[in-house]
């Protein structure tokens, strides 16, 4: 229920010179850019969860640290920021992936703001170290002028197989990897077009948001609707973090290849049902070259990828991906099915999207 939706002196907009009217889409345009951040931060993390439970051991081998709290398999994630997007990501990813509330933890310079937070059973702290030490994913939702300064304090403590996924959108990758001294960073980038509709809400908290199906499909990582779009580079990253998951576990290239189409190809279209034969199928070849196939004994373990190479430049995974329907169809069903929503035929074709950078 909107509590102000009859009270017009405590809308935004009262006070606003008309001439300044134009100017109102910026705030559209800033709750899209929430939303679709959020949700594809939980997509990531619901896949996350998925892999790590289905590898055959727990990861103890990771060098990653535990403490009684949460156990080797299960997936931590630290938040640093405290702010309104630390806050909605927090509630979505509790919510909707569902993590436990012990397997989340905030490091914010106000911790004290957080109570809300902390009933539910969070640590929030001021220790951005202790946070990456703790974590297998780090999100960085932080102001830009703060982050040269995280960096340097979390840099030694960063683990290789720890996830950073950063939403600092001033920030290149190329200079996070400079600051992080580290190559396992994902960081979406996204871009507004001209036809900007604003059906993305304005007090529901995003968690709301995403249980509308008309936002959530427009969410998804192919859909330009709303006005925004993602650089499907982002995916491709996501993949290859997967597969960084797997080498550092010590699974085959084989095992490697059958635990990503039961994963990612898990959820097929309705014309598949009695023709699953010529639905997409990962090879390795997806992945690195033909050459480095060749070369790659049966059993042999792949190398472990640069995240920021990969989402910088092209990747044989590249052409697969943008030439392949099929697969961009499939990849649309696992979204929207994660998220508890099954789309017939007719709504199953992606959108057209210009996957260059923004």
């Amino acid at each position: 229920m909107d509590l102000i939706e009859d009270l017009e002196s405590l809308k935004f907009e009262h006070g606003i010179q008309e001439q300044d009217y134009s100017w109102l889409y910026l705030q559209g345009r800033f709750r899209g850019l929430m939303v679709k951040a959020c949700a594809h931060a939980t997509f990531f993390c619901k896949l996350l969860h998925k892999l790590r439970a289905s590898l055959p051991e727990k990861l103890t081998n990771l060098g990653e640290s535990l403490d009684n709290s949460a156990a080797a398999d299960e997936l931590r994630v630290g938040i640093i920021g405290g702010g309104h997007l630390g806050k909605q990501l927090a509630l979505t990813l509790l919510q909707l992936v569902p993590l436990p509330a012990r397997n989340l933890r905030i490091s914010t310079r106000r911790p004290e703001t957080l109570g809300e937070f902390q009933k539910l059973g969070i640590q929030c702290f001021y220790h951005n170290t202790k946070l990456v030490e703790w974590a297998n994913v780090v999100f960085l939702c932080c102001l830009p002028a703060q982050l040269s300064h995280i960096c340097v304090k979390i840099q030694p403590s960063l683990k290789e197989v720890c996830i950073v996924y950063s939403f600092v959108a001033a920030i290149p990758i190329a200079r996070l990897k400079l600051l992080l001294n580290h190559t396992n960073i994902l960081r979406p980038q996204y871009q507004c077009v001209a036809d900007f509709v604003n059906f993305w809400g304005t007090n529901k908290d995003v968690t709301a948001a995403l249980q509308d199906p008309a936002i959530l499909q427009a969410t998804c990582p192919y859909s330009s609707a709303g006005g925004i779009v993602l650089n499907i580079k982002w995916l491709e990253g996501v993949f290859y973090a997967f597969l960084n998951i797997c080498t550092a576990k010590g699974l085959p290239q084989t095992q490697v290849m059958q635990l990503l189409n039961e994963l990612f190809l898990s959820v097929h279209a309705e014309d598949c049902a009695e023709g699953r034969a010529n639905c997409p199928k990962f090879q390795l070849q997806d992945f690195v070259s033909r050459l480095y196939v060749k070369r790659l004994p049966h059993k042999r373990f792949l190398p472990r990828f640069d995240l920021t190479a990969v989402q910088l430049s092209e990747t044989p995974f590249s052409q697969h991906l943008s030439a392949n329907t099929a697969l961009q169809d499939h990849l649309t069903y696992l979204y929207c099915d994660s998220f508890g929503i099954s789309l017939s035929k007719q709504h199953s074709t992606v959108d057209s999207m210009d996957s260059t950078s923004p």
